[in-house]
């Protein structure tokens, strides 16, 4: 979809995703220590806020305005508008295919469920790997291709969808510790969701 459909995707429901972190981003992230984060495809800010909450400082990026909006009075109302949770996070409009973060700069690059053909994700995992400081991790998490015919939910177009291989080639130069699939409950359904997930390192 593009970011007039996203924008009134977003402004049709309160909360289109669960006000709770990617329950991959929290395990991941368990007992790392906090420092500058970089979220791109925020949408709603699900992981940005609980990356604020827990002492990250947070650039969260998305091309709806409609989401960052949703997202910064979600920030306000938990943590009142002049909190330090609210201060850590800087919201900024903008296409994550276009996006140009500083080089070097962030100890965390996360990109959670954005879909996009191959070669367009490949040009955007790239550049978060370049935005990584030395010892800084990107995590990766996207609904696989396998979902299509042994899980449920997500894109039901194969040419966006992830895979573990995938995604970590787009992350040369970096150091993939994991690449595989996990499953997910979805709530009402007989089959878990199936997710690539992909961890990996600056030297």
């Amino acid at each position: 979809m593009d970011r007039a459909a996203w924008d009134e995707r977003y402004r049709g429901a309160d909360w289109i995703w669960s006000l709770e972190p990617n329950r991959f981003v929290a395990e991941q992230l368990a007992g790392r220590p906090p420092g500058r984060a970089l979220d791109l495809a925020c949408g709603e800010g699900r992981n940005a806020l609980w990356l604020a909450r827990s002492g990250w400082r947070v650039t969260a990026v998305d091309f709806s305005q409609v989401a960052l909006e949703k997202a910064g009075k979600r920030a306000a109302a938990e943590n009142g508008s002049a909190s330090e949770g609210a201060a850590r996070v800087e919201w900024i409009a903008a296409d994550v295919t276009e996006y140009e973060p500083e080089a070097g700069a962030y100890d965390l690059a996360l990109v959670a469920y954005l879909h996009l053909p191959s070669d367009r994700l490949a040009a955007v995992l790239g550049r978060a790997a370049g935005a990584l400081a030395p010892g800084g991790m990107a995590l990766v998490i996207g609904h696989d291709v396998t979902n299509l015919t042994e899980g449920v939910g997500g894109p039901q177009d194969a040419a966006v969808l992830h895979t573990p291989g995938i995604v970590a080639a787009a992350l040369e130069p970096l150091r993939v510790e994991k690449a595989e699939r996990v499953h997910r409950a979805v709530e009402g359904a007989s089959v878990s969701a199936i997710d690539s997930l992909v961890v990996a390192f600056r030297d």
